[in-house]
């Protein structure tokens, strides 16, 4: 794909390739690989160019010679010689994890529809209102208000004068929002079409960097699968920013694990523009970089690591200019959400009371333990990481546990394991080795992610 990093499979860590592999790409006329590096079935390995009329051995056809068409006989159409390149650049294996990505998402949608019309607003309602209403919740209506209307739409003391904070959301998702609101004229619509495409792009890299981990040809397919079934899936679909920051950060971490360090960091830079993950994502390209660089030609690319931070300093640069405030973001982020530092134990016994005391009704509660659970899973993971000397994957998760794990209480751990790549990769190399915990991972998620996109779609909370 165009927009996917790709290059020469030398830089995969040799731990990370298939058993009897080497760093060189196997000579056309040797070990029955075809034209360009082609396996025997027709298929290419990542990276190489598709085929063509010119490829070396293929002969043409369909009224072409040499790349030049015949005189009397029509050539391809401009649109379908584009379409046609740009399908030959899929490979099966990403023909795949498209198909289950759109099975997913249909699968959603249909959620969604049956949610609009047996959880109405209303009980006594005969109307099951808009069509797109179930995915206009919560975070959402932020996201519409800074895209329609700007973070200031009166004066600039707007954020002390009201209860609205909207400056804790960073502007990327939004101003991408606008600029398809343009083309789209209804802003539901174009919130989940910029959730769609950018879920497509996340779920492609995905299985590429899972194909580094693991040799099994079933292993990107595997890790999508896991995340695409994970208990808060409906957030990759919604308008949020999940789908954005993934299709952003994860060719980012690709394009470090081929050491392409320029576009590692502007694609990080970028995925900071839509959450605050960025930076922590930096830190882990940092440390890539460091833990990697072995030559003075590396060690060149150095100042491109301090491009991420760019994006965070221009927001707080536009919002002290309007608030006098260079922290403006974390602070309404304390005010709206309690995201106040606190220490790891105390914000640990202020969700267990919120969730076990009946300080809070059944559905919030029920949400806490879910905070409590994820946490967990988290600290699993990061021990797991440390212990196979994945450092840079370990920091992290290590930074994004302790932003989330040091407020007041835990609040959207369970949407943040969205972004935990390491996560779903894991989960596939466990499930490629013993097949039952496959049967037991979808046994146990499959309802639960049922459950949370009900909740969801039906206005409750759901993290």
């Amino acid at each position: 794909m165009p927009f996917l990093p790709s290059g020469p499979r030398e830089n995969t860590p040799i731990s990370a390739r298939p058993s009897g592999a080497s760093g060189r790409r196997p000579h056309p006329a040797r070990s029955g690989a075809g034209p360009h590096g082609a396996e025997p079935d027709g298929t290419k390995p990542y990276g190489d160019r598709p085929y063509g009329d010119r490829a070396i051995g293929n002969r043409p056809t369909g009224g072409w010679c040499g790349g030049r068409r015949h005189r009397g006989e029509p050539g391809p159409r401009p649109r379908a010689a584009a379409l046609r390149s740009l399908l030959l650049r899929v490979s099966p294996a990403d023909r795949e994890v498209l198909w289950l990505y759109l099975t997913t998402r249909m699968g959603i949608w249909a959620t969604a529809y049956c949610a609009r019309w047996l959880f109405p607003a209303d009980r006594n309602s005969r109307d099951a209102g808009p069509l797109l209403a179930p995915f206009q919740q919560w975070d959402w209506t932020h996201y519409l208000q800074i895209a329609r209307d700007g973070y200031f739409p009166g004066q600039g003391e707007f954020l002390h004068r009201t209860l609205d904070h909207r400056e804790a959301f960073l502007p990327g998702f939004p101003l991408v929002l606008r600029a398809v609101h343009t083309a789209v004229p209804s802003w539901a619509a174009a919130g989940l079409l910029i959730s769609f495409a950018a879920g497509a792009v996340a779920v492609l890299a995905l299985s590429r960097i899972a194909r580094l981990h693991l040799p099994d040809h079933e292993a990107g397919r595997r890790t999508v699968m896991f995340l695409l079934l994970s208990p808060c899936a409906v957030f990759l679909a919604a308008g949020y920013t999940e789908a954005l920051f993934l299709a952003l950060a994860l060719p980012a971490w690709l394009a470090a694990q081929r050491r392409n360090w320029p576009l590692a960091a502007t694609l990080t830079a970028l995925a900071t523009t839509v959450r605050v993950n960025g930076l922590f994502l930096a830190a882990a390209v940092a440390l890539h970089f460091i833990l990697t660089a072995r030559t003075g030609r590396h060690w060149r690319r150095l100042p491109w690591l301090a491009l991420p931070a760019v994006p965070l300093v221009l927001y707080s640069g536009y919002l002290h200019a309007h608030t006098g405030d260079w922290m403006a973001w974390k602070h309404a982020e304390e005010q709206g959400w309690n995201r106040t530092f606190h220490t790891p134990w105390e914000a640990w016994s202020n969700t267990w009371h919120n969730a076990f005391s009946h300080a809070q009704t059944t559905g919030y509660a029920v949400m806490f333990q879910a905070e409590l659970l994820a946490m967990l899973a988290g600290l699993a993971l990061l021990a797991l990481l440390a212990r196979q000397r994945r450092w840079a994957e370990a920091l992290y998760i290590g930074l994004t546990l302790w932003a989330l794990g040091t407020s007041y209480w835990y609040m959207s751990i369970p949407r943040s394991t969205l972004l935990w790549w390491p996560l779903w990769i894991t989960l596939a190399g466990w499930s490629l080795r013993r097949p039952g915990f496959k049967t037991l991972c979808l046994g146990l998620a499959t309802p639960v992610t049922t459950a949370v996109a009900l909740t969801f779609l039906s206005g409750r909370w759901a993290g």
